[in-house]
């Protein structure tokens, strides 16, 4: 590879390392193109993706990140998974893994935190941000309609109390 080539890669990479909410690394040794192509496809479903690339070149766009930490992950061969969702990227990841044996996650990063393999499979089990803020809502909307419901049962109550009298007088 031409040297303006690598330098193309590492600025390349540098940015996504920077943007990125989370990213795990992982080993992919015996993987078929088929199942390299499967992973990628759950990870674009996801709103995350998968790429290799050099040890070398990864480490050298690490410099300057927030998760700079992670480069010790960066040996054999390595794929990395990115996503902006801090969950998505080690949801699937974790998934695949768990079906594929060829996959071993290694480590990664959310935000700028620095995690193990087995913090990347507990993030994993994490809701997503979607999850997370539809619970929110949730929340919110219970105690409203809970204060619906205790208002109008003084009045349902009062309405039975009067058919009930009006069916006991009719008979």
């Amino acid at each position: 590879m031409e040297k303006a080539k690598k330098a193309e890669v590492v600025e390349d990479l540098n940015g996504v390392f920077s943007k990125a909410g989370s990213v795990v690394v992982a080993h992919y040794t015996g993987m078929t193109v088929a199942q390299m192509a499967d992973l990628r496809s759950r990870m674009g479903a996801a709103g995350a993706s998968f790429r290799v690339a050099k040890n070398r070149l990864a480490v050298r766009a690490l410099k300057g990140t927030p998760i700079e930490g992670i480069a010790h992950l960066f040996k054999g061969p390595t794929g990395i998974a990115v996503s902006d969702d801090p969950v998505a990227a080690s949801k699937v990841a974790a998934a695949y893994a768990k079906d594929n044996d060829k996959l071993v996650i290694l480590g990664g990063s959310v935000g700028t935190t620095a995690l193990d393999a087995a913090g990347v499979k507990a993030l994993a089990t994490l809701p997503s941000l979607d999850e997370l803020r539809g619970k929110i809502v949730g929340l919110l909307v219970a105690p409203a309609t809970k204060i619906a419901g205790i208002v109008q049962a003084p009045a349902a109550q009062l309405a039975r109390v009067i058919g009930a009298y009006s069916s006991k007088d009719a008979a």
